[in-house]
């Protein structure tokens, strides 16, 4: 819709670090004389997935910045001194002083901390999945555009519905990336979003409970992700290529050169795919998709106390619509594409040893448009709809005794713009007084502030979060609230046991998505029964109780129990069959579930998890929000029933291990299992059989109003081709759906249609790092 945007930030003191979550050492190794050492130096962190070889300079000293809160293993080595090692903990955005002094080597004893007492954080007070770089470059290659999601679909209380869409915890469209220490709430599924590539992130965290203060408005899940590498002297890069089924090819590219107190990063992501969306017959006609991005990263510490980054990003997606069957036959097609142009900016100044600062700030436009032929059935359809985004944000942090308090503000300016028109061509498709034909156009201002203060304490065992975020939203509703957080954890070191619990109190704000169109008085022209109602935001009490256990000291067991209340629950829609979906919302919405999680980080040559989640999701009638066409629609705003949300899958499991056969070759076995999503059809066997086919019929039990369980088997294996100091290839190569067994998704579904699962697929990945 529009060329890039631009803005110009005006930059006042502070800033601080990516995420919430994230703290930084520095280290310094002398000797006994107090004379620089330069050293090598191992960071392991088995809880949050860290394992870092890192090197000090000529004068001792290192910085090792984006290091999630936890226990962490330091080890440093220095040939004809004893090594040294010890435990320490990162747990402030305030950077950690940390002073090494080397002896000279000897016989004697060296006490020598072990990797697994890391494996415990005994001071987390909410779940927090790590995925660190170790699991991003062994992960199983995935098709373009889910590369980041098929990670997160393998946490527990995660639901990766049709065309890549998660759902955190039953909940629709309320799903957060923080990417870089900059929000993202709109949806960022294939089909919606330019991709984030999995080759370009270093580290993610997975947040479903015990939210911080500091995050709001969209509270379903937060997806911490940081793309920033730490600056290395010289240059370094990595390289990766893969090819797969479907006619899949993919190529990333990314470099960083570090000199002095800067680091410049440079990245470039290019795919393909002759299988984009989840095809709604086996057939996957017209489901072509490409995708290419572009980003560049600039970070120089001006001072110790000074701190600056830039950061930049282009990308964009392009893709076909893929056809039913009879759609097929009269020769439709529809071609999507999105495109986001980015740019974010941050300043670090430390004020003094118990204070930080922050501003970080974010200019964006984000694009989507759907292009229809005139074969088009039953409806031809045509969008063009935009948002430019100004994201401003400011805290300040500060250690006080026991206390890690951390206050702040952010500012959300958003420019919405929407055009869209379709032709019907179908008419037996819809009811006799439908229109015929439809055009709109319409911009709107988003005006969105917030303010917050959090404290982290610790008494003896126990750990204390608390915190309260106030929220405004402005669109098309206008609301405000208020939202406590609190999250409690007490450590029983004799038993290597953590028990916690949290409450949040949410403030969703409603999907931007195709808002304008749903909410327009125009819309009232559509059909004689009209029913049309503003979507307010959501509010939400969300629970949590659980523990996390080492077992055998090399087994973290992690189990959950949760509860969450919504009011105004948000879901979608889609308009006339269009493909054009808008937020909706139901009255009230109960979910409640367990989570387990079993991880080995490292038990000899076997690593890997087992994930399990159990969910019961119940919505309630009547409507309180969005679009309703037909002669039922009258009947929703009346009505006190109650049905299985959309995203009510019982039973989800998730599992991969991997065992290293040798130092150079690794194998590994994944398995994943769907219990099966709602069904609504009203019809008989026989006309569904009619309509779909058999063999996906029968992949659905309709009396039950279930599909059937999906299972999936899954198979990798690796080697470390070429190894030459910190020059190497690897080489991976992937089975999926090992079985062939068809699984579908969704059928038949008035929000999702009917999308069906990759068949059996393979494919190899080169990776080099130089």
């Amino acid at each position: 819709m529009r060329g890039p945007c631009k803005a110009v930030l005006l930059i006042c003191a502070a800033s601080l670090f990516a995420q919430s979550n994230i703290g930084e050492l520095r280290l310094k190794v002398t000797d006994q004389s107090d004379l620089p050492v330069p050293s090598s130096v191992e960071l392991v962190s088995q809880a949050n997935q860290v394992r870092q070889k890192l090197e000090t300079d000529p004068h001792g000293m290192l910085v090792a910045k984006r290091l999630p809160f936890g226990m962490y293993r330091i080890q440093v080595e220095h040939p004809g001194f004893s090594p040294f090692s010890a435990l320490i903990e990162i747990r402030s955005a305030i950077p950690k002083e940390y002073r090494v002094t080397l002896g000279v080597f000897s016989v004697e004893t060296v006490v020598v901390v072990d990797d697994a007492e890391t494996l415990l954080d005994p001071h987390r007070t909410a779940a927090i999945n790590r995925i660190g770089s170790d699991m991003l470059q062994t992960r199983v290659t995935a098709l373009p555009g889910r590369s980041l999601l098929d990670l997160v679909d393998n946490q527990p209380g995660w639901l990766l519905e049709a065309n890549g869409v998660l759902h955190p915890r039953g909940s629709e469209y309320q799903t957060q990336y923080l990417v870089d220490g900059v929000p993202l709430t709109e949806n960022r599924s294939p089909a919606f979003s330019p991709e984030l590539e999995a080759d370009d992130v270093q580290s993610m965290s997975v947040l479903s409970a015990g939210y911080p203060a500091e995050y709001g408005r969209k509270l379903g899940g937060v997806i911490e992700v940081v793309t920033v590498r730490d600056s290395q002297p010289g240059f370094h890069g990595k390289a990766v290529a893969s090819v797969a089924s479907f006619g899949t090819a993919a190529g990333n590219l990314l470099g960083q050169y570090g000199w002095g107190r800067n680091a410049l990063s440079l990245g470039a992501d290019v795919s393909r795919t002759d299988r984009y969306l989840d095809p709604p017959v086996e057939q996957n006609y017209t489901n072509a998709g490409t995708n290419a991005s572009f980003s560049a990263h600039f970070e120089r510490d001006l001072t110790a106390r000074d701190r600056i980054g830039l950061i930049l990003r282009r990308g964009q997606s392009r893709f076909q619509v893929p056809n039913e069957q009879v759609q097929q036959e009269v020769l439709q097609r529809q071609d999507r594409g999105s495109t986001e142009t980015a740019g974010q900016f941050s300043y670090q100044h430390i004020f003094s040893p118990q204070v930080i600062g922050d501003l970080r700030g974010m200019v964006r436009d984000l694009s989507a448009s759907l292009w229809s032929n005139d074969f088009a059935t039953p409806v031809v359809a045509a969008q063009d709809r935009g948002l430019r985004e100004t994201y401003l944000k400011g805290a300040a942090s500060a250690r006080f005794g026991r206390h890690e308090w951390k206050t702040g503000a952010e500012l959300d300016f958003g420019s919405i713009q929407e055009v869209f028109s379709y032709r019907i061509t179908d008419v037996s498709q819809f009811d006799p007084d439908t229109r015929r034909r439809f055009n709109f156009s319409d911009a709107k201002q988003d005006r969105e502030q917030a303010a917050f203060v959090q404290d982290f304490m610790r008494l003896g065992n126990w750990s204390l979060n608390a915190g309260v975020r106030w929220d405004h939203y402005r669109l098309l509703a206008h609301d405000n609230a208020v939202s406590p957080r609190l999250g409690a954890a007490w450590y029983w070191p004799a038993g290597d046991l953590v028990l916690r619990a949290s409450f949040d109190r949410v403030f969703q704000t409603p999907a931007f998505e195709n808002l304008l169109l749903a909410s327009s008085p125009l819309i009232d022209t559509l059909h004689s029964n009209v029913l049309r109602l503003p979507v307010r935001p959501s509010l939400g009490n969300f629970y949590e109780a659980g523990l996390t256990k080492r077992v055998f000291e090399k087994i973290r067991l992690d189990a959950n129990y949760f509860r969450r209340v919504m009011n105004n629950f948000a879901d979608d829609d889609v308009l006339l069959n269009t493909g054009v979906s808008f937020p909706i919302a139901f009255r009230k919405a109960e979910i409640h579930g367990v989570e387990v999680k079993v991880e080995i980080s490292r038990w000899g040559p076997l690593s890997g998890f087992l994930s399990y989640g159990n969910m019961l999701g119940v919505g309630f009638l009547p409507v309180t929000g969005g679009l309703f066409l037909g002669n039922s629609a009258s009947n929703l705003l009346d009505s006190t029933n109650r049905f299985p949300i959309s995203q009510d899958q019982r039973n989800t499991m998730r599992s991969r291990f991997r065992y290293q056969v040798s130092s150079r070759v690794w194998a590994a076995a994944g398995v994943s299992y769907g219990s099966g999503l709602p069904v609504e059809f009203n019809g008989s066997y026989e006309d569904a059989v009619a309509q779909f086919g058999k063999r996906i019929v029968d992949r659905v039990n309709i009396d039950r109003g279930r599909v059937r369980s999906s299972f999936s088997l899954s198979a990798s294996a690796g080697v470390l081709a070429w190894k030459k100091e910190k020059r190497n290839a690897r080489v991976q190569a992937d089975v999926q759906n090992l079985t062939g067994r068809l699984n579908v998704i969704n059928f038949a579904g008035v929000f999702s249609g009917t999308a069906l699962g990759a068949p059996r697929s393979a494919a190899i990945r080169l990776q080099t790092e130089f």
